[in-house]
């Protein structure tokens, strides 16, 4: 049975992009998360030792969140190390990470990249 733990629309003010504006001023990020794990374990024993803590979580995606970068790209891959390596009972994750009005000249709501692992 494949399970899963989704942290979704997590919310980020961060300076990441390749303009100067971008890491200037910053912008918002929204962030989803799908982590693929065993919670047969939790589900019986009621104990977060038996799962990985979404606060624990978010703290270090927060962390990586903070370090600028100039591509989506190179965040999402730095999360995912971070997680796969911080937790390693994690089968799968998926990050999607978007950028909310990205600097394109054209009206857009979000630029996203989706990195599976």
């Amino acid at each position: 049975m494949k399970s899963y733990i989704l942290l979704e629309n997590l919310i980020f003010y961060a300076h990441h992009g390749v303009f100067h504006q971008e890491t200037t001023v910053g912008n918002v990020y929204v962030l989803n998360i799908k982590i693929e794990l065993d919670l047969e374990p939790a589900s019986k024993s009621d104990n977060l030792n038996d799962t990985i803590s979404y606060a624990d979580v978010y703290e270090s995606v927060k962390q990586e969140m903070m370090i600028p970068s100039r591509l989506l790209e190179h965040v999402a891959g730095r999360i995912i190390r971070r997680l796969k390596k911080e937790y390693t009972q994690i089968e799968t994750l998926e990050v999607k990470l978007s950028k909310r009005n990205p600097p394109m000249g054209g009206q857009l709501d979000y630029a996203s990249v989706i990195l599976i692992d």
